[in-house]
C-alpha cells in the first residue's frame, strides 16, 4: 500500500446513500483475524455505535477506518473518498483523512491552557489566528466550557477534561468523528450526563459520527442506529428498540439488556412469522405461542428470548398458556417488583408491577405475551 497514491482516483460516490462505507473489512493480528469480513454504512449527520465485548473486533474497526491500522482487505470510503482499499494499493495516511478522534484517555496536553489545547488542530493548519480565536470561542461555548479558555487543562475536572478533548476534535469541523470508549474513566452519574451532552453536542453540529462502546446503556441512548459485534463479525445492525425488542439470535438478546433465554424447538408454523415453540425444564414441558425469527421452520431448535418487563406473574390461572412457577425471591425496586420465579430447572426473571405484592414461595401463573415472545437463533 502506499500513501498518497489515492488522490487521485477517489472520487466515487458510497453506496445507498451512505456517507461511511466499510466493505469486507480484514485485519488479522498474526494468527488471530481480528476482524472478519466487516461490512457497514452510516448515512450522513448519523451516530452509529459499535457495541460488544472485548476483544470483539469494534476498536479494530474503528482504528481501521482511521487509518491507524493497515487493513488486510476491503475498502472504506468517507464521503465518496476512498481512504483505504489494499487490493488497488490505496492507503490515504491518518493525517490526511480529515477525521477527529475522541479517545478513552483524553490526551489533553497538561502544560497548555484549555484554548491551547482546543486552537492546537488549527495551528498546524496555519490558520489566521483571528479564525482559530473564532472558532475556539464557538466550540468552548457548545461544550460548556467558554468561562474556562483559559485555565491550564489540569485544573478541569475528568468530564471538563473530556469535553475540552472533544472540542478539540470538532474544531477543524472534520468530515467524520470517531469516539473509541470515551466516557469510560467517568463516574456513573458523569458518565450518564455526559453521555446526553455528546449526542446533544453531535446532533447540533451535525458531524457523522461512530462511538465504540462495550456499554449497552450508551448505545441505547445515544446512538442513531447499533452494531452489535462478536468474535470479529457484525451479529445485528439496526436501531436501538429494533436491537432491544426484536434480536435476531441469543448472543444479541444477553448482551443488550436482561433477557429469559430458554432452548426449545419449534413444533408449527401457525402464520408468517409466528408459530409455537415446545420449550422443556428439568421435567416441565409448555407450548409458547410466540414470533419467529428469520430461518425458523418447524423442527428448527431455538432459543425463546423474553424480556423480564414482558412476563405477567400473577397468582390467578387465568386461562390460556401459562406457566405455573414458584416465587424464590422477590426485591421491592420501588417502580417494581425484581422477581425470581422457579419453573422446573429455569429461573424466569420477572419485572412485576409494586401492587402485585409478590413475594418469596408464593405459587404464580407466568404468562408471556406472544407479539413479545421470540424465537432466535441460538
Amino acid at each position: 500500500m502506499t500513501a498518497g497514491s489515492s488522490v487521485g482516483a477517489m472520487e466515487n460516490t458510497t453506496a445507498a446513500g451512505h456517507y461511511v462505507d466499510v466493505k469486507g473489512l480484514v485485519k488479522w493480528f498474526g494468527a488471530d483475524r481480528a476482524v472478519d469480513d466487516v461490512s457497514f454504512g452510516v448515512p450522513k449527520g448519523k451516530f452509529l455505535t459499535l457495541l460488544g465485548p472485548s476483544g470483539c473486533g469494534k476498536t479494530t474497526t474503528l482504528m481501521s477506518i482511521a487509518g491507524l491500522h493497515a487493513i488486510d482487505a476491503g475498502e472504506i470510503r468517507v464521503g465518496g473518498v476512498l481512504y483505504t482499499a489494499p487490493a488497488e494499493g490505496i492507503f490515504l495516511a491518518p493525517e490526511k483523512r480529515d477525521i477527529g478522534m475522541v479517545f478513552q484517555s483524553y490526551a489533553i496536553w497538561p502544560h497548555m491552557t484549555v484554548a491551547e489545547n482546543v486552537a492546537y488542530p488549527l495551528e498546524i493548519r496555519k490558520i489566521e489566528r483571528s479564525e482559530i480565536d473564532a472558532r475556539v470561542a464557538d466550540v468552548l461555548r457548545l461544550v460548556g466550557l467558554g468561562q474556562m479558555a483559559d485555565k491550564l487543562a489540569t485544573q478541569l475536572s475528568g468530564g471538563q477534561q473530556q469535553r475540552a478533548a472533544l472540542a478539540r476534535a470538532i474544531v477543524s469541523r472534520p468530515r467524520l468523528l470517531l469516539f473509541d470508549e470515551p466516557l469510560s474513566n467517568l463516574d456513573l452519574k458523569l458518565r450518564e450526563q455526559m453521555r446526553l451532552e455528546l449526542k446533544r453536542i453531535q446532533h447540533e453540529v451535525g458531524i457523522t459520527s461512530i462511538y465504540v462502546t462495550h456499554d449497552q446503556a450508551e448505545a441505547l441512548v445515544m446512538s442513531d442506529e447499533i452494531i452489535v459485534m462478536s468474535k470479529g463479525r457484525i451479529q445485528q445492525k439496526g436501531g436501538p428498540r429494533e436491537i432491544y425488542a426484536r434480536p435476531v439470535n441469543a448472543y444479541v438478546s444477553n448482551f443488550i439488556g436482561v433477557a429469559n433465554l430458554l432452548k426449545g424447538r419449534v413444533i408449527a408454523v401457525t402464520a408468517p412469522g409466528r408459530g409455537n415453540v415446545e420449550v422443556t425444564a428439568g421435567g416441565r414441558i409448555a407450548q409458547l405461542p410466540c414470533r419467529l425469527g428469520v430461518g425458523m421452520a418447524a423442527g428448527a431448535e431455538t432459543v425463546i428470548s423474553v424480556r423480564p418487563e414482558n412476563v405477567e406473574a400473577s397468582r390467578q390461572n387465568g386461562g390460556g398458556p401459562c406457566l405455573e412457577g414458584e416465587v424464590i425471591q422477590a426485591i421491592f425496586l420501588g417502580n417494581c417488583i425484581d422477581c425470581r420465579v422457579r419453573w422446573g430447572e429455569f429461573e424466569w426473571k420477572v419485572m412485576a408491577h409494586p401492587r402485585a405484592g409478590l413475594k418469596a414461595g408464593e405459587k404464580v401463573y407466568l404468562r408471556l405475551d406472544p407479539e413479545h415472545t421470540l424465537a432466535v437463533q441460538p
